[in-house]
């Protein structure tokens, strides 16, 4: 089927060039040129009307072949969602709406370019989740009623990502850019055998000079170090950035290369993994890439609200192997050795859980994590999300916790990125609303932190959006930690970020002016396709 669709999009292709092609020419009247020699009049004539009909019958195969897609989109897409933004745009634009669908929504390569990551997923650590499966179903330390959302959570990704729960940790909230980097340079600069780093985004600015400066020395003091950077997320960090690593030692590979990266900035399948390895013991993760804006320096958007968290033990297993996959897939280099999974010693006993999610995973394994959190919770739920454009599966739990009296709260920037987006998450705040959640806009700068908060018991950080692209197309990594300190930590950050947003009154909200409105409407129509 695949093979089939392959060609048929091949065909359409061309099909769309010479479609093109004498539409562009009769619509310039090129060939008005030679009608001035009488002479050639003639067979400028002869030429115009095979032309004309030639366009004709191109016309009815470009509508068959436009309709043919729409049929390809209905049966290939699962999300209900995406297959009805599609179909809307090829009807509404049926050009415009192909060449977007070729480049941004055909994912029959998808199958192909990750088989080959997931015949490398360590077997050990499958083994293992297999093993704290069943110990879980038989222990009687989550017995207590108290402890059954630890128990399924725990159960759920131990199925779904293979990822087991991991016992001798400790972590470390990092609330914005200047305490995450600060951290990170003090950690890298102790860096005694490898590090490994993989961003979306890295910038050839101050702090990505900074960090870059970090990684050649250390490299040039024999460090292992390896760098992973998404082709288009960080499309403007040029030749010469990579080229200065490259010559220190430093392993640099980008991840899945896209033509055009400039125009392509949402293209599918993108790597928006924040993760820093650092000697196997250490580990960073979460929603701040590597540039200036982390750190409120653009004037743009201000002062940048954002959280990460650092992990330290057994936990940075989890991250490593997610690290290595990501390498082979890049390299096809197999980096599977045990010096990069050491002996540790004690850290502590926090409960850490790290689940990834992408076009390579059988399960959509963070969506499912959030929804199961969602439904399950006792007390609260408190999000922070830059963008909120739930699937209708997350949308139900959200206000079906709020109609169960959960107190389910949201915090949303007031500042928009990406615009389409911006107006997408707002076309969701009314319903919401109705339902009893509890929607703030954040009014000191923009954030961009991706945490979640359950009772008092679950806390997960990670890069993971609220979004179509982040359940269903990018790889993301999260962590969940099962432990009340934690929570309590992140509680004072959810505190005092209240302070500093705008509660949206849904009567007030209900009165917003007709063109706000339609731009939600264009905004929830686009937003699962961009």
């Amino acid at each position: 089927m695949n093979k089939i669709k392959k060609y048929f999009l091949i065909i359409a292709i061309i099909l769309f060039v010479i479609y093109v092609v004498p539409n562009f020419l009769l619509d310039l009247n090129i060939l008005s040129f030679f009608d001035k020699n009488s002479a050639q009049s003639g067979i400028v004539d002869m030429i115009r009307e095979f032309m004309f009909q030639f366009r004709s019958i191109l016309s009815f195969l470009f509508t068959f072949y436009t309709i043919s897609i729409g049929v390809i989109i209905f049966i290939e897409n699962e999300d209900p969602q995406t297959t009805i933004t599609w179909l809307l745009v090829l009807f509404i634009f049926p050009v415009v709406g192909f060449v977007l669908y070729l480049f941004l929504g055909q994912n029959i390569r998808k199958k192909k370019i990750f088989q080959k990551e997931e015949n490398i997923r360590t077997k050990s650590l499958e083994d293992i989740a297999e093993i704290q499966l069943n110990a879980v179903k038989e222990s009687k330390i989550f017995s207590e009623e108290k402890h059954s959302l630890k128990k399924k959570l725990i159960s759920l990704i131990l199925n779904n990502s293979k990822s087991p729960v991991t016992i001798n940790n400790k972590s470390k909230i990092l609330t914005n850019g200047k305490q995450k980097f600060k951290e990170l340079k003090k950690d890298l600069s102790n860096a005694k055998k490898h590090i490994h780093i993989e961003y979306f985004i890295i910038k050839n600015d101050k702090i990505g000079n900074e960090i870059k400066n970090l990684l050649i020395k250390k490299a040039e003091e024999g460090v292992e170090v390896r760098l992973i950077y998404d082709s288009a997320g960080s499309w403007r960090l040029g030749k010469k950035y990579i080229k200065s690593l490259k010559d220190a030692g430093v392993k640099v590979e980008s991840y899945l290369p896209v033509f055009l990266p400039g125009l392509s900035r949402d293209i599918n399948y993108r790597n928006h993994r924040k993760i820093v390895i650092i000697d196997g013991n250490i580990a960073f993760t979460g929603g701040i890439n590597i540039g200036d804006e982390y750190l409120g320096k653009s004037k743009k958007f201000g002062f940048w609200r954002d959280t990460h968290i650092k992990i330290e033990g057994e936990a940075v297993y989890a991250l490593q192997n997610i690290f290595l996959n990501d390498w082979y897939f890049c390299t096809k280099e197999n980096l599977e050795d045990l010096k990069y999974f050491p002996k540790l010693k004690y850290y502590g006993e926090q409960l850490i859980q790290i689940s990834s999610s992408g076009p390579d995973t059988e399960w959509e394994s963070i969506m499912q994590s959030y929804f199961s959190l969602i439904t399950y919770a006792n007390d609260r739920v408190w999000i922070t999300t830059p963008y909120l454009i739930p699937n209708e599966s997350m949308n139900v739990a959200l206000r079906t916790a709020a109609l169960s009296g959960i107190d389910v709260r949201i915090i949303i920037p007031d500042i928009a990125d990406h615009v389409v987006a911006f107006w997408g998450s707002r076309s969701y705040v009314s319903e919401l609303l109705k339902a009893g959640v509890k929607i703030y806009r954040y009014q000191k700068g923009f954030v961009h932190a991706k945490t979640l908060l359950v009772d008092d018991m679950v806390a997960s950080v990670g890069t993971a959006n609220l979004d179509n692209r982040s359940f269903h197309i990018n790889f993301e990594v999260n962590a969940f930690v099962y432990d009340k300190d934690i929570a309590n930590r992140l509680e004072k950050d959810f505190v005092k970020d209240f302070k500093n947003c705008d509660r949206i009154n849904y009567e007030e909200y209900e009165q917003r002016g007709a063109l706000q409105k339609f731009k939600e409407a264009i905004g929830r129509i686009l937003s699962p396709i961009l």
